[in-house]
């Protein structure tokens, strides 16, 4: 079966830092570009961050620049998201997915070019 499992969400306080972990089964990442996406409730979904499929090239959306690092690890077939300096508006579900149609996606590429959403993992930041 093909899908990404996403774990590592929880409760923190602002300032405060957790790491994603996201796993995939049934793909292998080397072939894939990876995105991180998050929705808050009555939010549209936003990308966070991207990775290429060599892990070489990354990129961030604006408001997590200089706080989150995506990160690859082909060898176990993971990718993680290290999110430091955590505010309450980065409370939200968490999802990875593939980008189907690029190696070495941007935060410029279209949703629509991912697949194999994982289930999510909730991430919720209060003081």
């Amino acid at each position: 079966q093909v899908q990404f499992v996403e774990s590592g969400g929880g409760l923190v306080q602002p300032g405060g830092s957790l790491r994603l972990s996201c796993a995939a089964s049934g793909f292998f990442l080397q072939y894939y570009g990876v995105g991180w996406f998050r929705q808050a409730p009555g939010k549209e979904r936003e990308g966070v961050a991207c990775i290429s499929s060599s892990g070489d090239s990354t990129s961030y959306g604006d408001s997590v620049k200089g706080r989150f690092t995506i990160s690859l690890d082909s060898a176990k077939n993971m990718v993680y998201l290290q999110m430091n300096s955590l505010k309450p508006e980065d409370t939200a579900v968490y999802y990875c997915a593939t980008n189907l149609m690029r190696t070495r996606p941007t935060m410029m590429s279209p949703q629509y070019e991912y697949d194999y959403w994982g289930q999510g993992t909730q991430v919720t930041v209060f003081s």
